[in-house]
């Protein structure tokens, strides 16, 4: 299994780096920005709107990011992301040294916008790679959250009181100087496919793709997966801090552990997607959502909490990735760009209805309230899985 992955072409250890930094922007984000926006905002039912604009930016530019990349080429769109981020992250500095709530929204924003090419890493991986690699060049850029998971709480605490900044200006300004390093770095990317390749292909209309049941089965798993692990991360650390009052340091411990949980298993759920079919895989992550979300409605300390995102996690890497390998039988190559938009969109926009209302529920309903409003959806997923077993039993073609 190692000695396959090292194996594996130089843009796929540039991608996993650039992961690293991009999911440590996210992380950090995640634990800080309802925090800063919970002192910097009117009021506290705006606390997580900077993290719903993170999510917000990431949706804007769903579509446009692979369209961008289909001219200018993979390369290019990720180092232009990567310097935009670098300018955002800094942004973010400024804006809480001024203790200004909007500047802060905007940069949160702008910062959301890489996302949408973080997104890509993991198509950009299948194309760098023969198609029987695909899972594990996959599984390895998904990994290097296992990193990301560490590295932005890290950040956090660390750079948090750094120099003569306000409280945690300093941790944005480390993450401005790493996405000047990721955008040196992303020089050495070699665009997989010429774009006089993309532009001979044969491309059916969206309403061909969209109609296949590996497509919409694809988008429900992904949009599922983020829609349900994000509202439940997002609130987590406001309920730790705020709710409950644990440490900063054991509330940045149950968020690192989440982010572990949700890549580490992509040492393995590639081999077992093929080993057990994406059937199986897809319904032993929803189960373990339904797990998460009955030992979190029990949760009453720290330990517990700390099962209900690691279990959450596992869920979120067995459902994407299967969601991953379902949508690439979706799309001939020449169609991958637009089909992927589409995806990738309305996955976003699960996250961002998830951000949006976590924070409003969490203060007005409570973490127990929070938690089975995500009941009906696991259950009705669960449901579709069952029903469309045939269409997720059928064999990948390669």
């Amino acid at each position: 299994m190692f000695s396959n992955w090292l194996n594996l072409p130089r843009n796929i250890y540039l991608l996993c780096l650039s992961q690293i930094i991009g999911m440590s922007a996210t992380t950090l984000v995640i634990l800080l920005g309802g925090l800063i926006g919970a002192d910097l905002a009117p009021s506290t039912t705006l606390a997580t709107l900077p993290i719903t604009l993170m999510v917000a930016g990431l949706a804007v530019f769903t579509i446009p990011a692979p369209l961008l990349m289909k001219k200018i080429g993979r390369r290019n769109g990720f180092i232009i992301s990567a310097i935009t981020s670098a300018l955002s992250t800094f942004l973010a500095a400024l804006a809480i040294t001024h203790h200004n709530f909007f500047l802060f929204c905007l940069s949160t924003f702008l910062l959301g916008t890489h996302g949408a090419f973080i997104q890509q890493y993991r198509f950009a991986a299948v194309e760098s790679v023969q198609k029987h690699l695909a899972g594990k060049a996959v599984g390895l850029v998904l990994l290097a959250g296992i990193v990301a998971g560490f590295l932005g709480p890290e950040i956090a605490k660390h750079t948090k009181d750094l120099f003569s900044f306000p409280l945690y200006a300093g941790s944005f300004i480390s993450l401005s100087v790493l996405f000047v390093i990721a955008a040196v770095m992303l020089l050495l990317f070699k665009n997989p496919t010429s774009q006089k390749q993309e532009i001979r292909g044969h491309e059916r209309s969206v309403k061909r793709i969209i109609i296949q049941p590996s497509f919409f089965l694809a988008v429900i798993a992904a949009s599922v997966a983020y829609g349900v692990m994000v509202f439940i991360m997002t609130a987590t650390p406001l309920h730790l801090l705020k709710v409950v009052h644990y440490h900063f340091d054991q509330t940045a411990f149950v968020i690192q552990s989440h982010i572990v949980a949700m890549f580490l298993p992509s040492l393995f759920t590639g081999i077992l997607i093929e080993k057990f079919g994406v059937f199986r895989i897809l319904v032993t992550g929803i189960l373990s959502f339904l797990i998460s979300v009955l030992l979190a409605i029990n949760a009453h300390s720290l330990p517990l909490f700390w099962i209900t995102l690691v279990v959450l996690g596992v869920g979120w890497n067995f459902l994407f990735i299967s969601s991953t390998v379902l949508l690439s039988r979706s799309y001939e190559h020449s169609e991958r760009f637009k089909t992927q938009g589409i995806n990738d969109f309305v996955v976003v926009m699960s996250q961002l209805l998830a951000t949006f209302f976590a924070g409003s529920i969490l203060f007005g309903t409570g973490w127990i309230n929070l938690n089975m409003i995500t009941l009906p959806i696991i259950l009705i997923t669960l449901t579709i899985f069952v029903l469309y077993r045939k269409s997720l039993t059928s064999p990948i073609t390669t």
